[in-house]
Parts: C-alpha cells; sequence; structure tokens
C-alpha cells in the first residue's frame, strides 16, 4: 500500500497512538481526517499537521458519526483509502465491571469497527481497493490481567479483523490488527478504565510494564506504517508478543499456568 496521495481516517486521533498516526501519515504524504471524542484535541493535532489535515469531534462508536466522517474526507479530501480504527478505552476491571461498562467496551472497542466497515466496504468493493487498520491489542492474542472488559473486547476485535480480511482479502481490500503492549498512552496509565488506584489498576498497569518495553505513540506509529507498506495482517510493534502467542498455542494449559504465575507474582502472592 503506497501511501503517499491516500485520503485516510484515524479515530482516537487526539492523542497517543491515533495522534502519531496521523504524524506518519501526513509526512508520507496522505491526507487524514482526525477523529476524537476530544474534539479540541483532535483541532490541535490536525492544526499542527496544516492543510493536509482536518478533524472532527464524536463518538466514533455511533454510525452517523462514522457517516459523517466519510462524508467529510470525500469533501475534503475525495473517497477514502484507508480507515485506522484506532480508538479504544478500557471498561473496568474484573466481575465487579458493571454492564454500562462492558457495554461501552464492545462499542467503542469492537462495534465502532463493525460499523466503520459496514459503511466503508461496499464502496471499496466496488473500486476494487480498500484498506481496514484494526487497533487492538497484545491482549487480544493473549490476555489481560485486571480488566476483563478490554481482554474480552479486544480479543473480538482481533477476531472480527481475521474475519474481514478472510472475507474480503481475495477482492481487493486489505485487513491488518495491530496488536501493541505497552505504548505510553493515558489509557495505560489509568489502568486500562479500572477504578483509580485500585488494587486492579495496578495490576493492569503492572501486567502490561513489565511485559516488555513501554514504546512511545511514535515508535507504535512507525512500526504500523511500515506494516501498512507491507499489507502484512498481524502488525506487532512489540515483536516478542508472537513468541508469547505461540507458546501459547503449543501448550494452552501451561500457558494459563504461567499467566496465574505471573499474576500472583504482580500481586505479591
Amino acid at each position: 500500500m503506497e501511501i503517499s496521495g491516500k485520503v485516510a481516517i484515524v479515530t482516537g486521533a487526539g492523542a497517543g497512538i491515533g495522534a502519531a498516526l496521523a504524524r506518519g501519515l501526513v509526512a508520507a504524504g496522505a491526507r487524514v481526517v482526525l477523529a476524537d471524542l476530544d474534539a479540541g484535541a483532535a483541532a490541535q493535532v490536525a492544526e499542527s499537521l496544516g492543510a493536509a489535515a482536518v478533524a472532527v469531534g464524536g463518538d466514533v462508536a455511533d454510525e452517523q458519526v462514522i457517516r459523517g466522517l466519510i462524508e467529510r474526507a470525500a469533501a475534503e479530501f475525495g473517497p477514502v483509502d484507508l480507515y485506522f480504527a484506532n480508538a479504544g478505552i478500557g471498561g473496568g476491571a474484573g466481575l465487579d465491571s458493571t454492564d454500562a461498562q462492558w457495554a461501552a467496551a464492545l462499542e467503542v472497542n469492537v462495534l465502532a469497527h463493525v460499523r466503520a466497515a459496514r459503511l466503508l466496504v461496499p464502496e471499496w468493493l466496488s473500486r476494487g481497493s480498500g484498506y481496514f487498520v484494526s487497533t487492538a491489542s497484545a491482549a487480544g492474542l493473549l490476555t489481560q490481567l485486571g480488566s476483563a472488559p478490554y481482554a474480552v473486547s479486544k480479543h473480538a476485535a482481533v477476531g472480527f479483523a481475521e474475519w474481514l480480511s478472510v472475507t474480503y482479502g481475495d477482492k481487493g481490500i486489505r485487513v491488518s490488527c495491530v496488536c501493541p503492549m505497552g505504548v505510553d498512552t493515558q489509557l495505560l496509565h489509568s489502568g486500562l478504565g479500572a477504578t483509580e488506584h485500585s488494587a486492579e489498576a495496578e495490576l493492569a498497569i503492572k501486567a502490561v510494564t513489565t511485559a516488555g518495553k513501554v514504546l512511545s505513540p511514535d515508535e507504535a506509529a512507525e512500526v504500523v506504517l511500515a506494516g501498512v507498506d507491507a499489507e502484512h495482517f498481524l502488525i506487532l510493534p512489540h515483536p516478542e508478543v508472537l513468541k508469547m502467542y505461540r507458546y501459547k498455542g503449543s501448550d494452552y494449559d501451561r500457558w494459563i499456568d504461567g499467566m496465574r504465575r505471573f499474576q500472583a507474582a504482580l500481586l505479591g502472592n
């Protein structure tokens, strides 16, 4: 995928990986619509990128907001070539997570991707090209200690990206699924949505920060854009995740036992 000259939408682009992706895309010659629930943050990033970027505020799990993003991109720059479904939330801790927290995690981390694909894929099929990039997480391949809604919704995000690629990959549509471990973002420092200063929040933070290097958003975005350029399905800013995933698949019971021991060590048990 040659990025130069393409039109992209990036959700969750007010900060973190999304903002870094927008910067990288513009630097590579793309024109970008930045979307974020925090309209002011998205606007600030867009202003720093000049005429090649515009910002739109809104909840990107809302189908009407997604439709508006696509229409704004078409009006400003032309038809959408790439969609980066990057916005994500935590959603709570364990079994005490409320139905509302579960629903929010599934809405933003999964159904926002489904709704975007529903709107984009028919046009991409008629054009014979299009690229959908899902920001999931290593939690979607492994799991996430301290946050059940995050772990489950990210597994679902990986599953949807797989289905999308298998179903439409022979029809000109490319799909990538991004599965990083720790990236220096507010989501990480908040404990993935667990109650602030709670044991679950501390566990979630420790589980990520002790598993490998915490990357900057720019470092993660550089790997993502290189993966898109190469049209890789699975993009791993932390390459060691592949080794962990293979270990999990080779002996599931042993892997679960290892994760229990890891959790106990983090909790000081």
